[in-house]
């Protein structure tokens, strides 16, 4: 089967819906950045939880700095954390920013609004309101109210709020869980000598970086040689462990396809994507998980991942979606009739140039880019200055 880029992308997504049905754990607030929440959070207390200062200055009544410059005594200094004792009628208390306003005070004058006089008297030259430069408890939010909404992707400026409400926990969605399976006779662990025709496994280390990137939880990374036993140990293990497995290399029209071989008479489906790299592609679900297999040129494993797991794992996840731009192209682009393709780029400027070509094996170039372009299908060549779309690595 030949299917378009959207139509994998949209059978991938529903695949991995299910996993939004993950269970709830609890986690500390200060943990809680890049997570999902799976309920509302409504405020335990007010904020602020008093009448506070916004400004360095002096606490005083309205009434008694109507007519300016008035000279007032002070009654004492309020430090923030500090209690405030009530303010005597015609005084001013000097007050620091989030210090408690007196009772019998209802505005505060900015220190550079005053002069302090040698008597330990204050001068104020400038009249101000009632409420001015007062914080009043609860302005912020009411105890009881909303603070954050369910299903919400956690950032640090939620973080922010839950603590400065007191609260210290906050129940998410579990991460997602991955078991990542790279392929191949030819693949050796770096570190470890290359035999002859041997290649560095850059796989396992690719999808699981980006994986971990995109708030999924790796369980483990392995590797299976040629052998369809050995496979199908691995993933009926990954399917005791994860929620989700991904296997690189396997899936194409050779001798040797270990995933296709494993997985297709369990019912999976394997076909080709009318994409460049990363035309194989594997979909199967192997005791109620689902696996996605990736073909296992190092660039096509990176680019099937970010075409279709990436979007729907950062949904899961509560994270801010990738989305595209549009840049002038800094040179020309040739592309194949009837795929999409796409291609390493690199931002410069206000522009973004092509790195290197499209071969799917050049994963040093793909290195120095930052982007993907983004070439239609019924595109076959883009001039200089054209407007491409752009992904971000």
């Amino acid at each position: 089967m030949t299917r378009t880029v959207d139509d994998h992308a949209a059978a991938v997504a529903g695949l991995l819906h299910p996993l939004a049905a993950r269970p709830v754990e609890p986690v500390p607030v200060r943990l809680a950045a890049g997570r999902r929440n799976a309920t509302e959070v409504r405020s335990p207390a007010d904020l602020p939880a008093f009448r506070n200062s916004q400004m360095d200055g002096y606490a005083v009544r309205a009434q008694s700095i109507a007519d300016v410059p008035v000279t007032l005594p002070v009654d004492a200094t309020v430090a923030a954390g500090a209690v405030a004792a009530p303010l005597s009628a015609g005084a001013a208390m000097k007050v620091m920013t989030g210090a408690p306003i007196p009772a019998g005070a209802d505005c505060v004058v900015p220190v550079e609004d005053t002069t302090r006089q040698p008597d330990g008297h204050v001068r104020i030259e400038r009249t101000r309101a009632a409420g001015e430069y007062v914080r009043e408890q609860g302005d912020d939010v009411r105890a009881g109210a909303l603070l954050v909404p369910a299903e919400t992707g956690l950032r640090p400026r939620h973080v922010a709020a839950l603590a400065a409400v007191g609260l210290t926990q906050i129940e998410v969605y579990r991460r997602v869980r991955a078991v990542v399976i790279t392929t191949g006779d030819e693949l050796t662990p770096a570190g470890t000598p290359l035999r002859p025709g041997q290649v560095y496994d850059s796989n396992g280390v690719a999808l699981a970086t980006y994986l971990a990137a995109d708030g999924v939880e790796v369980v483990t990374v392995t590797h299976a040689p040629d052998e369809p036993e050995r496979l199908r140990g691995l993933l009926d293990d990954a399917a005791t462990r994860a929620d989700l497995v991904l296997t690189s290399g396997g899936i194409s029209m050779g001798d040797f396809e270990v995933v296709k071989a494993t997985l297709q008479p369990l019912g999976g489906e394997f076909g080709h994507v009318a994409m460049q790299p990363g035309g194989p592609q594997g979909l199967s679900v192997l005791h109620g998980i689902p696996v996605l297999s990736f073909p296992g040129n190092p660039v096509s494993t990176v680019v099937s991942y970010l075409v279709f797991a990436r979007p729907t794992l950062r949904t899961l996840a509560g994270l801010d979606p990738v989305a595209p731009r549009t840049l002038p192209l800094l040179g020309e682009l040739n592309s194949t009739p009837g795929k999409r393709q796409f291609r390493r780029g690199r931002i410069a400027g206000h522009g973004v140039e092509p790195v290197a070509g499209p071969g799917s094996h050049l994963i040093a170039a793909m290195a120095r880019a930052d982007v993907l372009i983004d070439l239609p299908a019924d595109v076959t060549a883009v001039a200089a200055g054209s407007d491409v779309r752009v992904w971000a690595l």
